[in-house]
């Protein structure tokens, strides 16, 4: 019974979220256009599934996704599990929360894999570029990006550096490989950052990191548990921008090769010509 008044409470301020949203779209469509809602019972019906599924989904959320990642954070950071028999930590060293790192890495990939948004984005890239972008290779890039990103982030957590060191160097490099990078590729990159901090990967890290802050001895929950989200976008974009370097650079070799090859057997067909020439000459010398 409770669950079921949670329910209503969720559905209730889902509502009250949506509302400004539909009000915008109702407003440009009969003031603005001025024309009339095809189809307005599929529309309405849509609505109610979108309101429903937002509702169930952020329930979801509260019951499960948070309490798992917050869970599994402090397991990994318990003392006995670092430790066996240690209940309290002399010291903190950084490489004693290795599986910390791994879990924060496998979580980072398979939410970004499982991702709805990066899914779509990934589809309509294909089409547009009609192939030239691969979808699942845009997605693996994107998700190695964010598991790369989240381990670093975890990694931050542990040693208790500034988040502002690690945001700085990463958009120097983002900057750096703007110059580089292929201009087709550069603003799906920038995408890529943004379409990855969506409905499924965000709730786990963020319990993740909170997890992480709350179980650390010395770590400020509020100052170090947040932050991994940042890491989640930032990441992405290296990842993408450096998969389409070492494309082209691939492809660029590939290129070369096949162009000395082709010269390689010109020269051949030429020196054969000549030698047939000089045998022809040197009959008729005859």
């Amino acid at each position: 019974m409770d669950l079921f008044f949670e329910f209503l409470n969720t559905l209730k301020n889902t509502v009250v979220d949506v509302l400004p949203i539909i009000s915008i779209i109702l407003g440009f469509q009969l003031l603005v256009i001025r024309k009339p809602i095809p189809h307005v019972k599929q529309v309405g019906f849509g609505f109610i599934y979108v309101l429903i599924g937002l509702t169930l989904f952020l329930l979801g959320l509260e019951k499960a996704l948070f309490p798992l990642g917050k869970m599994m954070a402090e397991q990994l950071t318990a003392p006995e599990f670092i430790h066996a028999g240690e209940q309290v930590l002399a010291s903190i060293h950084w490489s004693d929360y290795m599986w910390v790192y791994v879990f924060a890495a496998a979580i980072g990939f398979s939410t970004t894999i499982a991702e709805p948004s990066l899914i779509a984005v990934a589809i309509k890239a294909e089409e547009v570029s009609g192939g030239a972008i691969n979808a699942n290779s845009l997605r693996i890039s994107v998700a190695i990006g964010v598991a790369v990103g989240i381990a670093v982030g975890s990694y931050r957590i542990v040693v208790g550096h500034p988040i502002h060191y690690y945001i700085i160097a990463g958009y120097i490099i983002v900057v750096i490989q703007t110059f580089f990078c292929p201009k087709l590729i550069v603003p799906l990159a920038y995408d890529s950052g943004g379409v990855t901090t969506s409905t499924v990967t965000v709730p786990l890290v963020a319990a993740l990191g909170l997890g992480l802050a709350s179980t650390i001895p010395g770590r400020s929950p509020l100052i170090d548990g947040f932050g991994l989200i940042a890491f989640a976008s930032l990441f992405p974009i290296i990842a993408v921008m450096a998969y389409a370097q070492i494309t082209e650079a691939k492809t660029k070799r590939v290129e070369k090769k096949l162009e000395i090859r082709n010269k390689n057997k010109l020269t051949k067909r030429n020196l054969k010509h000549k030698q047939q020439d000089f045998l022809t000459e040197s009959k008729e010398d005859r």
